[in-house]
């Protein structure tokens, strides 16, 4: 059973592919901006124009305030937290110091995030991994955070760490990467932190709608709520790195490029990279009308009506703004690789979805590499959208991704 499941969550939010993957290659949603299987070849997308995206940050080591900010052309939409790179220090997660311990609940000592979001409780798993349980106003409910703590770690620290985050893929929730993956022993030889939110199937974007916005905003949820949440109560530094699977790996990529200047390094294991890509539109409403959700439409709209929320959500038409962030891209081509077992048909999900994430995960880096990213590759061939590549893949990036946030290795 334990199998069957990890299988199921692995192929996470791109499930449907096998449902209708010659419709969804040829779909109709390219619309007027050429992103196509050989790469960008039309117009520079102009995403920050009327799109409601946060403006450009400096680096981290320039000071900004953690308040929200709107942008004009859509803030009935899409509240922005500007880059807070000093990060409050000296609050105590809750009762357990040096190292953890204890479970915590109600702590007054508890910093809140600046929209009202608040830690209720937080469960200690031995010494160096909490559950920290989240009111937020921008879910509407409270919802849990997964954080590894390095053994350098203590509450009552007046220093920060660097920190990664890590986004989990569709129909799988903030255990996953210490259920399917040995992160919590990689991180443990390094002095970091490393915070993995709940996801849902959130799309890891603030929801449209109709244009009305509200309740869910996972992007406010994870971008400004937890962020500031373990800035001032958790230590979390302004050092950060992104790094995601699946839907996860595009929540990475794109908060990367909404909020430029955040995230020194972002690492994305088969992401669905391009959301303009001839079909991906189509593959994304059918897939996300199926998660319980609702109308797929809700989450960023009309792909040719609200396209400019698509555009703004976009990493591949983003791709300008991530210039300065060290990028990480990789994907199996949906043969059967090393790592599957052998015998499964070739039109298994895992084989199928991951043909469409190496194709729009390709749209992106060409993009990318045109407009003056740093993008490194791991299109690796034979393989599936699946764990055991995703583990091999955050093996070979985890030094990578230290140095570039400068985690000291113990």
């Amino acid at each position: 059973m334990r199998k069957r499941t990890d299988r199921l969550i692995a192929i996470g939010s791109l499930t449907a592919v096998a449902v209708v993957p010659t419709v969804l290659v040829l779909g109709p949603w390219g619309g007027d901006e050429k992103v196509g299987a050989r790469g960008y070849t039309g117009p520079t997308p102009v995403a920050d124009a009327g799109t409601g995206l946060p403006s450009p940050s400096p680096s981290p080591s320039a000071s900004r305030t953690g308040s929200p900010a709107k942008s004009p052309a859509a803030a009935s939409v899409l509240p922005f937290p500007t880059l807070s790179s000093t990060p409050s220090s000296g609050s105590s997660p809750g009762s357990g110091g040096g190292g953890g311990g204890g479970t915590g609940s109600g702590d007054n000592s508890r910093r809140p995030a600046d929209d009202g979001a608040k830690i209720t409780k937080v469960q200690w798993r031995g010494k160096r991994q909490a559950d920290v349980t989240v009111k937020s106003p921008a879910l509407g409910t409270s919802h849990k955070v997964r954080v590894l703590v390095p053994k350098t770690w203590k509450a009552s620290a007046n220093r920060t760490w660097p920190v990664v985050y890590a986004f989990h893929g569709g129909n799988d929730t903030y255990v996953s990467w210490t259920r399917s993956t040995d992160i919590e022993q990689y991180a443990g030889a390094y002095d970091v932190i490393v915070v993995m939110p709940e996801g849902r199937n959130g799309s890891y974007t603030d929801w449209y709608n109709n244009g009305r916005g509200g309740i869910p905003k996972w992007e406010t949820f994870h971008m400004l709520e937890v962020r500031q949440l373990m800035e001032r109560n958790f230590h979390a530094g302004s050092s950060r790195a992104a790094m995601g699977i699946s839907s996860g790996a595009q929540g990475a990529v794109t908060y990367a490029a909404r909020y430029p200047g955040m995230f020194r390094y972002a690492a994305a294991y088969s992401g669905v990279l391009s959301m303009l890509s001839p079909g991906i539109p189509a593959l994304l409403l059918y897939i996300n009308s199926g998660n319980g959700n609702g109308s797929p439409e809700r989450i960023w709209g009309d792909p040719v009506r609200d396209r400019a929320n698509w555009v703004a959500h976009d990493p591949t038409s983003l791709a300008p703004r991530l210039r300065g962030t060290s990028v990480y891209v990789s994907s199996g081509n949906g043969k059967e690789g090393p790592l599957d077992k052998p015998g499964k048909a070739p039109w298994d999900i895992g084989y199928l979805s991951e043909t469409q994430v190496e194709r729009a995960s390709k749209d992106f880096v060409q993009r990318a590499r045109s407009v003056g990213v740093s993008v490194t590759t791991d299109f690796y061939g034979p393989g599936s959208h699946s764990w055991p590549y995703w583990q091999r893949e955050m093996h070979r990036t985890w030094p990578t991704m230290m140095r570039a946030i400068g985690a000291r290795k113990f």
